[in-house]
């Protein structure tokens, strides 16, 4: 069920995203960013995509301070639109027009790049559908895992690929396949270097997404 401060939050947060960009021009462009999923026009096709956000700030948050934060894979950067108390933000986002539009609405947002990720520097690490676009996301990992301080909070998501999430998104409309992995492969790196804290799947008791919170040793 959505929550009405997550609907408001859903609402205000659609509307902006198809002022800023031209959707239906630039799907394709745009599909691998979740921008159209956030944006689809029936509303509960559009939760199943904010679901992985609201689960991923609830899962960080039960943290005491979130410290300096890493958006691996940010997108436009909805993500820390959740983050009301965070000040100290970076983020690594390929696409050059997705960072030029996370930076114009983010001033304070500091751009960085997967090979240049300053050791033991962030207190909490967000990874949400990003790394299943990498067919060796050992290495990946491994850089995100070194850039997170001791005693740092790594969440990640993912899609879980199973019957039942590829059935939904071709009624949802999306035909594109770009996933070199699943959740479950960087599920399974991921444990080679930190401890598992907690790991919810939804929404609801739907098992499309896995979210999950690691724990990197004092």
């Amino acid at each position: 069920m959505i929550r009405p401060r997550q609907f408001r939050h859903m609402s205000a947060r659609r509307r902006h995203l198809r002022q800023r960009f031209d959707i239906s021009e630039s799907f394709s462009q745009l599909e691998e960013s979740c921008i159209p999923s956030y944006c689809h026009g029936n509303v509960l096709a559009a939760y199943t995509a904010w679901w992985r956000l609201f689960a991923a700030a609830s899962l960080a948050k039960r943290k005491r301070s979130l410290g300096s934060v890493l958006d691996f894979g940010s997108g436009a950067g909805e993500l820390r639109h959740l983050l009301t108390d965070v000040t100290d933000y970076e983020f690594v986002e390929q696409d050059d027009h997705l960072a030029n539009a996370l930076m114009s609405e983010l001033p304070t947002a500091r751009r960085r790049s997967t090979d240049t990720l300053p050791g033991s520097r962030y207190s909490t690490v967000f990874a949400l559908d990003s790394l299943e676009h990498n067919a060796e996301p050992d290495g990946v990992v491994a850089r995100i895992t070194a850039s997170l301080k001791p005693g740092g909070l790594f969440v990640l998501s993912g899609p879980t690929e199973n019957a039942l999430y590829r059935l939904g998104r071709r009624i949802a409309g999306f035909s594109g396949h770009y996933h070199e992995t699943d959740i479950h492969e960087i599920e399974t790196v991921t444990s080679g270097h930190l401890t598992l804290v907690r790991r919810i799947q939804g929404p609801a008791l739907l098992p499309l997404f896995s979210v999950s919170a690691w724990s990197k040793a004092l």
